[in-house]
């Protein structure tokens, strides 16, 4: 039986309990506030860079891991008798961290590395990798993980909330009057995966109208199919994602181990503390 070894990186936003549970590589995204440089999952997490930022009143920049970052994470892998690699990389629509885990596999040549580009992020992405682990751990085959990866993408719901456009005018992807007038209207953006980068869908008035859309989203995307897996994503908002679980289960059977995950400072940055979403993926 081929023994695979399942890497992937830090957007993908699994907890490093399940991650470690699954025997998942996970390569990290490094954050940038000037000369200071912080890695993700290791000295850095949404609670920590929002104090920072909200301190300098100034986003940081965010790095794609280098080859050979991911170099290191294949060498280790082939070390500890692994015969194949699946990597899954956040979407390339958003990062360079695809084309970095691409570039590792010259130093490789011969060896049985496959890179995905999962053109999804955050615990979508993670969804696809914990399933892809699992299978693994399975004694599944690796072209039979690979196709069913191509099933799983296409079966991905992913919509979030945000409370601000603060940080999204920090960083210039709304203007500073635009932010204001919308916060000061209370609007909040609905948004989602579309065609591997997080788009705005929908403006709603107040948070509490923003979670009831949420609700409808998910019950328009499950329709009178299955629930697999359910996932719930935050920024330094896991009570805003409890509640939201909490009341997806009132209107259609949720399973009972959902997973709830930091959306991780590489994509935190871009979005801002207290957003909440859900993934569902359907059978």
């Amino acid at each position: 039986m081929t023994k695979i070894s399942i890497i992937t990186d830090t957007d993908s936003s699994l907890p490093v309990d399940i991650a470690a549970q699954f025997n998942i590589t996970q390569v990290p995204i490094t954050i940038h506030f000037g000369e200071s440089i912080y890695t993700t999952g290791l000295d850095i997490n949404d609670a920590i860079l929002f104090e920072i930022i909200d301190q300098t009143n100034k986003l940081p920049t965010t790095s794609a891991p280098p080859p050979s970052a991911f170099e290191k994470a294949y060498q280790n892998a082939f070390d500890h008798g692994y015969d194949a690699i699946i990597c899954i990389c956040v979407s390339s629509k958003v990062s360079a961290t695809y084309q970095a885990a691409l570039t590792a596999t010259e130093h490789f040549p011969g060896k049985d590395i496959s890179v995905v580009d999962s053109m999804q992020l955050s615990l979508a992405q993670g969804l696809i990798v914990l399933r892809a682990a699992k299978a693994a751990q399975n004694g599944v085959s690796k072209n039979e993980i690979l196709e069913d990866i191509d099933y799983v993408k296409n079966n991905l719901h992913v919509y979030a909330a945000l409370p601000t456009l603060k940080y999204l005018a920090l960083g210039g992807r709304v203007g500073k009057l635009a932010a204001g007038l919308a916060d000061t209207l209370n609007i909040k953006p609905i948004l989602s995966v579309q065609d591997g980068k997080l788009d705005l869908v929908e403006k709603i008035r107040t948070m509490k109208k923003a979670q009831k859309r949420l609700i409808d989203l998910a019950i328009e995307s499950v329709g009178d199919k299955k629930i697999d897996q359910i996932g719930f994503f935050h920024v330094n908002n896991l009570p805003g994602a409890k509640n939201l679980f909490q009341e997806l289960c009132k209107v259609f059977p949720c399973p009972a181990d959902p997973i709830f995950a930091e959306f991780t400072p590489g994509l935190s940055v871009h979005a801002g503390s207290g957003v909440i979403g859900f993934i569902i993926l359907t059978e």
